[in-house]
């Protein structure tokens, strides 16, 4: 009586922590969609110039996270329906695919620490190239296009230059942050910093959600190994 009541216990437990994986995962989706949609974002990874692409590195993640949230949702409702059940065959399938989830949720969180900085700096360098022909007074063909977009940069981000401006690009300035006048300018945040702390903050929401679902993962994999040993030596099955 007293491990088939444990084991009730423990299906009860595991049917709830897999309902919350999946809810999880239900969140995780909705964020990732809203980080591929985000305005800010999309309007900065769109552009092109010189007939290159404005560097789409962030949406590696974006997309790895869409896939694990979908996921999610798939081996939750596996779990919750293989514990209800008290099914061997399921709880081990589910366990399985909680690994397969745990090892790529460990690999992608690597490769994002490794690549931390790595988004920003590409769309830096994406803005200084467009800046570098902006202010280009030989005026090259491209000047214009660079105008434009340099336009989009400080329109999305509420910026102006790139904080260390030359007195060539002060006297541009008007042009090219037609918004802002010459005391906004002065007071207005640099793009490099803004483009810094715009991923940043978008970085550590998918650090955050990666690291709660982790935690998750880690109760569930217990969860389910005491279930699966409870009911092989429950004297009901």
């Amino acid at each position: 009586m007293a491990v088939a009541g444990c084991t009730l216990c423990i299906k009860y437990m595991l049917f709830f922590l897999n309902f919350i994986f999946w809810l999880a995962g239900g969140v995780i989706l909705g964020v990732a969609l809203w980080l591929r949609q985000d305005s800010q974002t999309s309007n900065l990874l769109i552009l092109e110039f010189e007939g290159q692409q404005a560097p789409a590195t962030f949406y590696i993640s974006v997309y790895i996270l869409i896939a694990v949230g979908a996921v999610m949702m798939l081996v939750g409702f596996l779990g919750c329906y293989g514990a209800i059940q008290e099914s061997q065959c399921l709880l081990g399938t589910f366990f399985f695919f909680l690994v397969i989830l745990f090892a790529c949720e460990v690999a992608a969180a690597m490769w994002g620490f490794m690549n931390r900085d790595t988004i920003s700096k590409e769309l830096i360098n994406f803005y200084d190239s467009a800046y570098i022909k902006a202010i280009d007074v030989a005026g090259t063909p491209s000047k214009d296009s660079a105008i434009k977009v340099l336009e989009v940069f400080h329109r999305t981000l509420d910026c102006c230059g790139k904080g260390d401006d030359t007195p060539l690009f002060k006297q541009v300035a008007s042009t090219l942050c037609p918004k802002k006048t010459t005391e906004d300018f002065l007071l207005s945040q640099s793009c490099h910093h803004k483009l810094i702390e715009l991923f940043s903050e978008k970085l550590y929401l998918i650090g955050l959600a990666a690291l709660v679902v982790a935690v998750i993962m880690i109760f569930e994999m217990i969860f389910t190994m005491v279930l699966c040993c409870g009911i092989r030596n429950s004297p009901v099955y």
